[in-house]
């Protein structure tokens, strides 16, 4: 224990076998041990003591959209890696849109990782893009590193990034899964998207028809069933609909390799409660009614749902115009994830344990992270110090995204993010900042 440089203690640490009152020992940036509570200090460490506020492994964003380089007014890494600071996010994994270019070469892979570099106040991995015509690029992104390759099987809202039918689909995943790779999908069927009502204007209930839930059904069980043939791995990204939940639980029980997430705005957001010309809460899929959201934090509870990530997606104020059809669908959420999700699940009957399974182990899991996700010898030194019972209410001039438009405006959350820290060093407290120190990661071959 002679090289510890810090010890940070508790008497709510929040472990893989429990929360317990702990000292956890760091040195060079690696957690070294997790010891009793009153444990003695090595010489030379320095001690921080958080009393009663809990210590958490920093929470892992696997799906975040930080439009750098290209559509940085929408955002940025500087930002965006700030905000996740602020929120107790250690490490994000950034989509392979809306950048300029997109994440579909190595060559454009390399270009975003070199403007993220000095940017990166927290550890950044990417994920790669399968497109119509780029089955071809797909071994060489997985050996340059990226943790997996997005597709979608309906209109992505830019040019740049076009959808796959079924036929382009089973061919990037027969690709993808000649390596091992995973492919994790958005997935809403266009045919499903065509036959709906095509309604515009300011009311939420118009535009909720217009992605009905069989949209997502049908293209998850046609994802399912491509990945059965295939025995590949894939991901239903930000799963909205409560329908699709039978499917899953069945192909999971079958041995699919299937992984689903949802989102902290289907989990503590509902379709009832959006005022008409509210953007803000547009998304795609879209939020939906209360009872759909039941059974979603139902299937988070028996494990159908594997993990919760933001699906940051932000954009300029002014394209969140008050016509739901027009309007840019995405919504903010790095720097609240935390808190929204904590009040609901405290709500709800559910620990900070459960939390952390949903928002950093499982999260981490999915992407091979396993540096990452967990307070235990080691693992990075990386965590959230969190005030679990403080309250806060939302004022989006606080917020560190660069457009500060969120659905959570005026909303009082549970959970104070007190401080941040990734490997051993803090890097926010009480709103300030230290350079950025953020990795880039890559998938280890």
């Amino acid at each position: 224990m002679s090289d510890v440089e810090l010890v940070l203690r508790s008497t709510r640490v929040i472990t893989p076998e429990g929360t317990r009152a702990a000292s956890v020992a760091v040195a060079d940036g690696k957690i070294t041990a997790v010891l009793p509570y009153e444990a003695e200090v090595p010489a030379g460490a320095r001690l921080e003591d958080v009393g009663d506020d809990a210590l958490l492994p920093g929470i892992v964003d696997t799906h975040v959209h930080v439009n750098d380089p290209g559509r940085t007014e929408w955002e940025g890494f500087w930002t965006a890696t700030r905000a996740a600071a602020a929120g107790g996010i250690t490490t994000l994994v950034d989509m392979p849109l809306n950048s300029l270019p997109p994440t579909t070469t190595v060559a454009n892979l390399r270009t975003k990782q070199e403007v993220a570099r000095s940017k990166a106040h927290i550890d950044i991995g990417f994920w790669g893009g399968a497109l119509p015509d780029n089955v071809k690029d797909l071994r060489a992104l997985h050996d340059a590193g990226v943790y997996g390759f997005k597709c979608f099987l309906s209109p992505s809202g830019v040019d740049e990034f076009p959808e796959l039918n079924q036929e382009q689909l089973a061919s990037s995943m027969a690709e993808i899964a000649g390596f091992d790779g995973l492919l994790i999908v958005h997935a809403e069927d266009p045919h499903e998207l065509d036959s709906a009502p095509h309604l515009s204007g300011p009311k939420y209930a118009d535009y909720l028809q217009t992605r009905p839930r069989v949209s997502e059904d049908v293209a998850i069980k046609g994802l399912i069933d491509t990945a059965k043939r295939l025995n590949a791995r894939v991901h239903v990204l930000h799963l909205s609909s409560s329908d699709a939940l039978p499917l899953i639980a069945a192909a999971k029980a079958e041995g699919v390799k299937l992984t689903v997430e949802t989102c902290p705005h289907y989990l503590t957001l509902t379709a009832e409660e959006v005022p008409d010309g509210a953007s803000e809460f547009k998304c795609c899929p879209p939020i939906r009614e209360g009872a759909n959201q039941d059974l979603l934090w139902q299937a988070l509870a028996d494990g159908t749902i594997d993990c919760i990530v933001t699906d940051h997606s932000p954009s300029t104020a002014d394209l969140k115009t008050d016509d739901f059809a027009t309007a840019w669908g995405g919504i903010s959420g790095l720097q609240l994830s935390l808190p929204a999700i904590w009040t609901a699940a405290r709500q709800r009957g559910h620990s900070l344990e459960d939390v952390v399974r949903w928002m950093s182990s499982r999260t981490s899991e999915l992407v091979g992270l396993d540096q990452k996700g967990a307070i235990e010898a080691g693992r990075d030194a990386d965590f959230a110090v969190l005030a679990p019972d403080e309250t806060f209410t939302v004022d989006p001039a606080g917020l560190q995204h660069r457009n500060k438009v969120t659905a959570y405006a005026g909303k009082t959350l549970h959970g104070v993010v007190k401080s941040t820290w990734l490997r051993g060093e803090r890097i926010h407290a009480g709103g300030e900042f230290t350079e950025p120190t953020g990795r880039l990661l890559e998938r280890k071959n």
